[in-house]
This record gives structure tokens, C-alpha cells and sequence, in this order.
């Protein structure tokens, strides 16, 4: 990437200078023209220059491209960096929220839930401050974007084509889905 801006830098120069060079041959032409010279005007001197000119233009506008791309590129990047890191970290999430519903019988079990609910938590958090958040499932219109149907079930509790019930969370990163949330949807 850095090969190419340099070579149309380097390209934009070579340009640029034959632009200036032209343009100064054509103002010697003038000049003499106008001393009253019985010089010609250089037809062929005007349409190189115009040519020159013109292939400057496109090579700034491909070069404002290169560079529009290339941030875009990088931002998207940044945007998405911990997309892999979530997804590599979610199956962990599911199997603490497996783990945290169970009902403890001892006291030594419910010391060791609120070790587990602890670390759960922090995690939680630090997915958050990635950008990266649960999809709102039940109660809500069914998304095919954002939910995944896996069963249909008849109930009047919910309107038509409303979620029911969350078998497994899905997860945003941002504007992007990165997991949809498996759902039971009223028919």
C-alpha cells in the first residue's frame, strides 16, 4: 500500500513538473507572438499540455481515492478489531450464564457461584466497553437481521411474529451482528 502511494507520488511529481514545463514553453510562444514575431502558434504544444493536464487530474483523483479507501479501510478495522476476540469468547459466556443457573444446595456451592457470577460480570463488562451487547430478544418483533427462528410455537400471551423465548443470546458489535440470537417465535 505505501509501494503504490509512492510510486503515484512519484507519478504526480513527473506530472506536475512537465505540466510547469509545457505551460513555460507555451508562455515563450505567447510572448514572442505578442513582440510581434510572426511566430506560430503551437497547436500540437497545447494539446500535450491539455493531455498532460488532464492525465494529472485523473491521477489526483485516483490518488484522493487511494487515500479515502485506505481510511475507510482503517476505520473499519478499528470499528471491528475485538470482533474475533468476542466470538472466540462467547461460547465462555453461555456456558457461565449454564452455570449460573443452577441452584446451589450447600454453602460451599453458593461461595463458588458468586466466584463464577464475579468472573462472569467482569467479562460482561469488558465486552461492553468493546461496543460488543446481547440483541433484546423476548417481547420483540422477530428480526430476521438480528434473531434466528428455530421453533414456532401457538400462544396468546405474544402477538403474531414475536419472539417468545431465548435459547441462546445473540450479540452485536456495534452497527453488526456478530452472533443472532436462536429464538422460539409466536405463529
Amino acid at each position: 500500500m505505501v509501494e503504490k502511494e509512492n510510486n503515484v507520488k512519484e507519478e504526480q511529481q513527473e506530472l506536475v513538473e512537465e505540466v510547469e514545463n509545457m505551460e513555460t514553453q507555451n508562455d515563450t510562444v505567447n510572448e514572442g507572438a505578442m513582440e510581434g514575431e510572426e511566430v506560430s502558434h503551437d497547436v500540437e504544444l497545447e494539446q500535450k499540455l491539455e493531455e498532460t493536464t488532464n492525465r494529472l487530474l485523473r491521477i489526483q483523483a485516483d490518488y484522493e481515492n487511494f487515500r479515502r479507501r485506505t481510511r475507510m479501510e482503517k476505520e473499519a478495522d478499528a470499528k471491528y478489531r475485538s470482533q474475533r476476540l468476542a466470538e472466540e469468547l462467547l461460547p465462555a459466556m453461555d456456558n457461565f450464564e449454564r452455570a449460573l443457573m443452577i441452584q446451589p444446595e450447600s454453602e460451599e456451592t453458593k461461595n463458588l457461584l458468586q466466584g463464577v457470577e464475579m468472573v462472569y460480570r467482569q467479562l460482561k463488562e469488558g465486552l461492553s466497553k468493546e461496543g460488543i451487547e446481547p440483541i433484546e430478544t423476548v417481547g420483540q418483533p422477530f428480526d430476521p437481521h438480528l434473531h434466528q427462528a428455530v421453533m414456532q410455537v401457538e400462544t396468546d400471551e405474544f402477538d403474531k411474529n414475536v419472539v417468545v423465548e431465548e435459547l441462546q443470546k445473540g450479540y452485536k458489535l456495534k452497527d453488526r451482528v456478530i452472533r443472532p440470537a436462536m429464538v422460539k417465535v409466536n405463529g
